[in-house]
């Protein structure tokens, strides 16, 4: 038995996954390090896969000296394998994480595999977008901030992704976060041999 698909999001109330300029650490003013409802989602995660942008902007918030990234930083207690897609692998990688380039069907395969029987935890809205449109994703889970951002990346801007239907799982309220979790109803055609 293998784990499911989960495309992972912190997201304002207006519906932006980073503000302007990427920025992120307006998540971290909401987000208490250590927390036990994210501690009990980072032990149910075998892998995590991620466009390069994101890793990028994680970098940048480390240089900067923000807190911690949601992917690596202290205050996510994840240890598993990290999967980044990429055109153009760095000249100078990031130690403990594996470039993929090609297809993301066989990315999102093999970061899978990496994750044994836990879930594959998608991030980055590039990488969440093409996974979706392929039929890829079992699970949203969204972690609704009470900010308003006015401005940034939204949670998705696909042009020419269709209409997915979603099933509510949960709905729970921790500390200033609500987190959402839905399943992924996918087309007969994409489910049949």
């Amino acid at each position: 038995m293998s784990g499911k698909v989960v495309v992972n999001r912190s997201m304002s109330l207006d519906g932006f996954i980073a503000g302007p300029d990427d920025t992120m650490g307006w998540i971290f003013d909401f987000v208490a390090p250590g927390a036990a409802w994210l501690t009990e989602i980072a032990a149910t995660t075998g892998a995590m896969l991620a466009g390069r942008r994101t890793v990028e902007v994680g970098s940048r918030m480390e240089a900067a000296r923000e807190r911690g990234t949601a992917s690596r930083g202290e205050d996510y207690p994840f240890t598993g394998p990290v999967f980044v897609l990429t055109h153009t692998p760095p000249d100078t990688p990031e130690p403990d994480v594996t470039y993929l380039t090609g297809d993301i069907g066989e990315a999102v395969a093999t970061a899978l595999k990496a994750a044994g029987e836990k879930n594959l935890e998608i991030l980055g809205a590039d990488v969440a977008s093409q996974c979706l449109r392929r039929g890829l994703v079992d699970e949203i889970l969204v972690y609704v901030l009470p900010v308003l951002l006015g401005d940034g990346i939204r949670i998705y801007s696909a042009p020419g992704l269709a209409r997915i239907t979603l099933e509510p799982l949960e709905t729970r309220r921790c500390d200033a976060i609500t987190v959402l979790r839905f399943r992924v109803r996918k087309p007969l055609a994409a489910t049949s041999p």
